[in-house]
């Protein structure tokens, strides 16, 4: 059996070059009203303000740059709920790859929309039935693709990383670092970063009340898999860890908390009112997890990665008029 060789800080750093003048640095906010509600210094690095709406591109960019001749003219496949759908079109659009992307029929209407907009072919499943990735890993065979999962790949994660990075650079050290997870790119990308520029910080994964198989694979030491989870965070509704992503988080990663739906809403309702940002529920994940943790959190300067900020409008207003 193969030994499994996980990325390096040194990885993110290459990542954050190759994706440099291609990807935005995301600005990182502050509140007033949040610290005082908190009794503590909180910085927000904004992905919703990254190109196509979330931290997803930089991984995505970073991974079809490094593509051969071969790969570029044959073209990749990816599947995902939206946000890795929309990062790996947009990339593929900018780097003249043809991108077919496997989305799930329940995926949001602005997702599937954006995806088509920037060029990729989008072939459709449904998620409680069918399985995506033996879909991808099928066209990618009889198509002659590069199939790039959107989570569980060292370019990926790398390139993730780089937002915590960025956020390291501008801020400096940090006591606490919340990130949202789904498949663990964001987080485990980040937790490379945080080691190397921070290694003190306590480093947080946060994940859907629902949906918490990270939590459990976290404290039992190996990955567990459920049942896809429903939630309104359809970024996270992932059932297990990838390989990579576990490696590092298992070893890098201080515990994995969870969130429910209404405490994600209330997050929502305090990032448009407070804030002036559309925050989509996924990206609400760790807010949601420091806010339960304020006790906890007095006096620290926290950090919160916020994942993206893409959601239908109507069911956002939905979700805040509840």
């Amino acid at each position: 059996m193969q030994t499994l060789v996980l990325p390096t800080y040194d990885d993110v750093v290459a990542a954050a070059q190759r994706i440099e003048g291609h990807a935005h640095k995301t600005p990182v906010l502050t509140s007033r009203t949040v610290d005082r509600e908190l009794g503590a210094e909180l910085f927000f690095k904004c992905e919703n303000f990254q190109r196509m709406g979330a931290f997803k591109f930089r991984g995505a960019f970073n991974a079809l740059s490094k593509f051969d001749a071969t790969q570029r003219k044959h073209g990749v496949v990816a599947f995902s709920s939206g946000n890795h759908a929309q990062g790996i079109a947009l990339s593929a659009q900018l780097l003249g790859i043809p991108a077919t992307i496997v989305m799930p029929l329940d995926a949001p209407a602005a997702k599937v929309a954006a995806t088509r907009e920037y060029g990729a072919t989008v072939v459709t499943y449904d998620r409680y039935t069918e399985d995506r990735e033996a879909i991808g890993r099928q066209l990618a065979e009889q198509q002659g693709l590069t199939l790039i999962p959107p989570y569980d790949h060292p370019d990926i994660l790398a390139g993730q990383g780089t937002a915590a990075k960025e956020l390291f650079e501008e801020v400096g050290a940090l006591d606490t670092l919340f990130v949202c997870l789904g498949g663990g790119g964001l987080l485990s990308g980040s937790a490379l970063s945080t080691r190397a520029l921070a290694p003190n910080c306590k480093l947080y994964g946060v994940e859907p009340e629902a949906g918490n198989d990270g939590q459990q694979s976290l404290r039992s030491g190996n990955i567990v898999k459920i049942d896809t989870p429903k939630t309104i965070a359809d970024g996270a509704q992932t059932q297990y860890l990838g390989n990579y992503t576990f490696g590092i988080i298992k070893r890098d990663v201080d515990d994995i908390l969870t969130a429910s739906d209404a405490q994600l809403v209330e997050a929502m309702r305090f990032f448009a009112e407070r804030m002036k940002m559309v925050v989509e529920p996924t990206g609400c994940l760790g807010f949601a997890a420091a806010r339960e943790m304020a006790s906890e959190l007095k006096g620290q300067r926290v950090g919160v990665i916020i994942s993206g900020g893409n959601i239908d409008l109507d069911n956002y207003a939905r979700l805040l008029a509840r």
